[in-house]
């Protein structure tokens, strides 16, 4: 069959290459037409738009870049038509997917949908297209399938795919010497710096975390270089700070870190699946901020503590995010016998428990060709 898949962020890259894989495995003549970064490309098929011009993030950037992404929307409608694809699978990014969920409904494609856009925590009314235009929802965290349900709608929990993605990954990671050794690194235990992987935020908060990690002496301080972000770019935004950068080795870097702070995001999740203490850290455009304050409809921010329910990591955000308030979050979890350590961990491992039992891009790959060949 023929599969046309859109991903616009690094996180739907790695979800959409695993889906690809698992298709692979019970289609052996399927063909890939997709916009998504190198992993997919890895995978194979024809690469139509990379993520890296395809990420933007708040209001304000969206509406400087309003042009581009009506360029993109266009070019998009008219490739799937030519393409004619037996299926369009959306990878989240529903600013962009939804608007060509639509169309494609509209020109009676069969649209499938991994990893819902996060419509709990704003513009519920989104549901109501959903329902219309696309033909089958598979929702990765466990409480969306509720949320659904009060709308009369019925969607797919497959569980989470980082699951499966960070469970495969140690099976064959480098071991604490084989990475340091790459990496020069010292034996001196690792502050992990997740400072996202858009150079908006990047620039904002950076040098907040990199204050802040400065304090821990004892530690040494690494960046976790993101895709497509080249270490002159960190090095200038860090400015001469004893930091060091590795490139795309972020589940290596979080697999032998001992604290982390880490923008919200994706990354939350993934640092508390390897078990790492960690702060929170999230500052936006003030205009941007503000605007999504009045319209956001969700308690936390990050996807550890909206998945759990309550505060499991500290969150800084905003006004709040200085290098005085991250000091003192992470002392409080520092020490491997301290509290707060503990009880982290601790919910980390209940949290492991609510994501589901593993095997998420296999089972999306087995529904997703059954519904088509019905």
């Amino acid at each position: 069959m023929k599969y046309y898949i859109i991903a616009g962020e690094a996180s739907g890259d790695l979800h959409a290459s695993n889906m690809m894989k698992a298709i692979i495995e019970k289609d052996n003549e399927a063909e890939f037409r997709f916009w998504g970064g190198d992993q997919m490309k890895e995978v194979g098929g024809t690469l139509v738009k990379h993520i890296k011009d395809l990420a933007f993030m708040g209001f304000i950037e969206v509406l400087m870049n309003i042009r581009t992404i009506a360029k993109n929307i266009k070019f998009c409608k008219q490739d799937i038509l030519d393409y004619k694809p037996d299926v369009l699978i959306l990878i989240d990014y529903p600013g962009f997917n939804l608007r060509i969920a639509e169309f494609a409904h509209k020109n009676k494609l069969k649209v499938h949908y991994y990893i819902s856009p996060q419509i709990w925590a704003w513009k519920q009314n989104r549901v109501h297209k959903i329902k219309k235009v696309v033909d089958e929802m598979y929702c990765i965290l466990p409480f969306e399938k509720e949320f659904y349900k009060n709308f009369d709608v019925d969607v797919n929990f497959v569980g989470h795919p980082l699951v499966d993605a960070i469970s495969n990954f140690k099976k064959t990671a480098l071991s604490k010497t084989e990475f340091l050794k790459k990496n020069n690194l010292t034996d001196k235990p690792i502050l992990a710096i997740l400072p996202g992987s858009r150079n908006q935020e990047i620039k904002v908060k950076l040098p907040i975390m990199l204050e802040a990690s400065k304090t821990f002496s004892d530690y040494q301080l690494v960046i976790a270089g993101a895709p497509n972000k080249s270490v002159a770019f960190y090095q200038e935004v860090a400015k001469g700070t004893d930091v060091r950068i590795i490139e795309n080795q972020t589940y290596d870097l979080l697999n032998n870190s001992n604290l982390a702070v880490v923008t919200s995001g994706t990354a939350t999740l993934e640092t508390a699946l390897f078990h790492v203490p960690q702060v929170v850290c999230y500052k936006a455009n003030a205009i941007s901020y503000a605007i999504a304050k009045r319209l956001i409809k969700i308690k936390y921010i990050s996807l550890v503590n909206l998945i759990m329910d309550k505060l499991v990591v500290t969150e800084l955000i905003q006004k709040d995010l200085t290098a005085k308030k991250i000091i003192s979050e992470l002392k409080l979890i520092e020490n491997e016998s301290s509290d707060g350590r503990i009880k982290m961990k601790k919910e980390y491992q209940l949290l492991e428990e609510k994501l589901g039992s593993g095997g998420a891009s296999k089972k999306v790959a087995s529904l997703l060709i059954s519904k088509i060949n019905e």
